[in-house]
């Protein structure tokens, strides 16, 4: 039996193995049924887009905060309520490879990150 872990397909966190998955842990994509509710939607991916797109147009190495994708993705007047969103696109760029999460200069776990992070484009 393989019990590693996986990064949920919605929201990008760990998904640590479970005894009660033990039958099913190859089919295991979601960490919660609110994830599973959710899935990736089409905005979700622009989301990811918005990302790259910003970083890209950084010089190598260089941060953007999570904030400025939601201003402007979403508009100077509804973002704060998309945040989550935003850090969840991150964190799928992250297990993708692309993307690193940042506090205070060093790269962080993704999943466990809280309080205020930069992102920077994988070198």
């Amino acid at each position: 039996m393989n019990r590693e872990t996986k990064i949920c397909a919605s929201c990008g966190r760990v998904i640590s193995w479970r005894k009660k998955w033990e039958d099913c842990w190859d089919e295991v994509k979601y960490c919660s049924a609110g994830c599973r509710k959710k899935k990736v939607s089409e905005v979700d991916v622009g989301l990811e887009a918005a990302i790259l797109e910003l970083l890209g147009k950084r010089a190598s190495g260089a941060t953007a905060c999570p904030s400025e994708v939601a201003r402007e993705f979403f508009g100077e007047d509804d973002w704060r309520g998309e945040m989550e969103r935003v850090r969840s696109a991150a964190r799928r760029l992250v297990d993708a490879g692309k993307v690193e999460i940042l506090q205070k200069g060093k790269v962080v776990d993704a999943s466990t990150a809280k309080g205020t992070i930069r992102l920077r484009k994988v070198q």
